[in-house]
């Protein structure tokens, strides 16, 4: 992810899940926090719990979420803690479902420039 850091450590994700505002679908649910320190760049944290699987399915999520947000952070406003968190239903979806819920979610939370093509 060229433009976006990680969330790692467990108070950056408690203020994300406090101060931001959420959204959600049957997939996935995003909480975003305007940044106060780095208005250059997004951070981002995942979070896919034992709910979902067993290790190897939750790493699968993972890696879905985070290619479809690679593919898309360019198209992305910059300075917000952009939270996902994976529900049950996303084990058994696709890589398009994903990237389709992932899409819709941040449009809802208005974080797309608005980029003619």
């Amino acid at each position: 992810m060229k433009f976006t850091q990680s969330l790692k450590k467990n108070f950056q994700f408690g203020f994300v899940y406090n101060k931001g505002k959420s959204v959600a679908n049957r997939f996935l649910v995003v909480y975003v926090v305007k940044n106060k320190k780095d208005q250059t760049q997004n951070r981002l944290g995942i979070t896919v719990s034992k709910k979902v699987g067993k290790s190897v399915v939750r790493s699968r999520v993972t890696r879905l979420i985070k290619e479809s947000y690679r593919l898309s952070e360019h198209r992305l406003k910059k300075g917000y803690d952009i939270v996902v968190i994976a529900r049950v239903n996303a084990k058994d979806a696709s890589y398009h479902d994903i990237d389709r819920a992932l899409c819709g979610l941040l449009k809802k939370q208005d974080l797309f420039l608005n980029i003619e093509k």
